[in-house]
């Protein structure tokens, strides 16, 4: 994701700093320059909350800035992504979306959640357990296509070791039928064949919540795959938006 940062970081005018370009006096965040320090006053992160600051979570990261949770919470730097946001990637938390809906906004939601089976519970677990050739079972906290059984793409070798890991640790585990993906045409190396994609929507959040016009389509570019994640060998596609 590096040209992602440094794309980003150009076109806004802001600096890219690594954890060793920062440091932490007097509980203010300081960047180090050729020059000497400079205030830092917003940071935007990515880094994971377990390597933010050595001094608060783990102690032996060196990706993060020691003192950084002390001038957070003191009020002197705001941290764009706070600290604890990426509980909405947990995976378990998605079968609660439709409940979040009416909580907070009093409507049901228009689009329906995948099934969604927490293996948590002793029936949804036992459910997954006997249909893992069928289903696509994830770890909650997984990431970028890792942790995860495509239970119809899956051998017959690889959906037991996920069932010792499942019943070792059911809690970490939600499974979920096996989506039948659009695909689209893509130049491959083969020519022109379809890949399965999907569409991830951008929606801007202030005064107003905005949907924008377009968004990212990602591409499983190995045949038959479904796994569209860089990581595992997915790529983009341009999106277009068609105003009549």
């Amino acid at each position: 994701a590096y040209f992602e940062h440094a794309f980003l970081a150009q076109q806004m005018g802001v600096e890219l700093v690594e954890g060793q370009d920062l440091l932490v006096k007097d509980d203010f965040v300081w960047m180090r320059t050729t020059r000497g320090l400079k205030r830092v006053d917003v940071i935007y992160r990515r880094v994971d909350d377990d390597f933010l600051d050595p001094q608060v979570f783990r102690p032996t990261s060196t990706l993060g800035c020691a003192g950084l949770m002390n001038a957070y919470r003191a009020g002197n730097v705001a941290i764009c992504n706070a600290v604890g946001t990426g509980v909405a990637d947990d995976k378990s938390i998605y079968p609660y979306v439709p409940k979040m809906i009416e909580f907070y906004l009093g409507e049901k939601p228009i689009l329906n959640n995948v099934p969604t089976y927490m293996c948590r519970n002793k029936d949804e677990l036992q459910y997954t357990l006997d249909n893992l050739k069928d289903l696509v079972v994830k770890e909650v906290h997984g990431a970028g296509g890792y942790g995860m059984l495509v239970g119809p793409a899956a051998t017959k070798a690889e959906i037991e070791e996920f069932r010792a890991a499942v019943l070792a640790n059911p809690s970490g585990y939600i499974a979920q039928p096996t989506l039948s993906l659009s695909s689209c045409p893509t130049f491959v190396e083969s020519g022109i064949a379809p890949r399965h994609i999907d569409l991830r929507p951008f929606v801007l959040s202030g005064k107003t919540v905005q949907m924008v016009p377009g968004g990212l389509t990602r591409v499983a570019l190995k045949e038959g795959s479904l796994v569209v994640n860089s990581s595992q060998g997915g790529g983009t596609k341009d999106t277009w938006i068609l105003e009549v």
